[in-house]
């Protein structure tokens, strides 16, 4: 022990700023890799690849083996290689959220949302509560500020305005339209029969019950792929979920649905970008004082 507390209070005393800043620089990487790759099937991966590695090192340092060591050498370069092009789905969904979180549009721009926001989600909250009566799934994606016409593009294009009736309608079983997302954009059906991107994480995996299909892996994957807000309704069980930035909240019924959505659609004169917002408040003239009233003869 008192070896270890001299190593300790050597490697204090050679410790300088910019050893602590490469330290802290380190840190950060590491811990912006477990970030991006947490709740994802590379975690199980991830942890095989180091417990592999502090394998090797244990044996290359404590035995003397020359040919396993001039292998591992060798092949150590090519995994490394590797990495990039097994986790290129996580390191693809990181940079994407990297691109989102760092964009500075939301300081300068201001989020117009198109008259008719309420309408339409009253239809999608109509429809979603009658289809889970019904226990009829459905998949409904409303885009919010990234474009989704990719997507759009794999369905039908419909371009109509968004009734109740009309959801019941394509998501009833056995038509042609059932099986796929509805994308709505500006307040309209834009495409209905979408193929939407498949979630790659593990979070539908643990959950309790199994009763979560495509459906729920589309939601979840769409809303990892963009910030659009997905509505799912379970063909099994007629529960009504909801999700977006990767998350899902399950369990819900017309009333909590329609708040959650109106939170993510305000009308246009509460979203305003931060620079806007500082503005209108420097440009509010300050309340003065009240003007004395000049005093008459007699009073007090």
């Amino acid at each position: 022990m008192p070896d270890l507390f001299s190593e300790i209070a050597f490697l204090l005393q050679r410790l300088s700023w910019g050893s602590a800043i490469d330290l802290a620089l380190v840190t950060l990487i590491f811990f912006l890799i477990m970030l991006l790759v947490r709740e994802t099937q590379a975690v199980i991966l991830l942890r095989g690849v180091i417990l592999v590695i502090i394998v090797l090192i244990l044996v290359t340092t404590l035995v003397e083996l020359t040919a396993f060591s001039w292998l591992i050498q060798t092949v150590l370069p090519a995994l490394l290689l590797a990495i990039p092009v097994i986790f290129a789905p996580e390191i693809r969904r990181g940079l994407e959220r990297l691109g989102r979180a760092g964009s500075a549009s939301w300081l300068f721009e201001r989020k117009h949302v198109t008259p008719g926001a309420d309408e339409m989600i009253r239809a999608v909250v109509t429809a979603c509560s009658r289809l889970s009566s019904r226990e009829h799934g459905a998949l409904i994606v409303i885009q919010h500020s990234e474009s989704l016409q990719e997507y759009i593009n794999t369905g039908v294009r419909l371009n109509a305005r968004v009734t109740p009736e009309l959801l019941l309608q394509i998501f009833y079983p056995n038509t042609p339209l059932h099986d796929g997302a509805v994308i709505i954009n500006n307040n309209q059906i834009a495409a209905a029969a979408c193929v939407m991107p498949l979630s790659a994480s593990g979070i539908l995996n643990r959950q309790p019950d199994r009763q979560m299909g495509l459906r729920h892996r589309a939601a979840l994957g769409t809303s990892e792929a963009c910030d659009a807000v997905a509505v799912v309704v379970s063909e099994e069980t007629g529960m009504i979920s909801i999700a977006h930035g990767g998350r899902m909240i399950r369990r819900l019924d017309a009333e909590r649905l329609e708040n959650i959505l109106l939170t993510f659609y305000h009308p246009p004169h509460e979203k305003t970008g931060l620079l806007q917002r500082l503005g209108a408040w420097l440009g509010q003239p300050r309340p003065s004082a009240p003007a004395k009233r000049p005093e008459r003869k007699g009073e007090r």
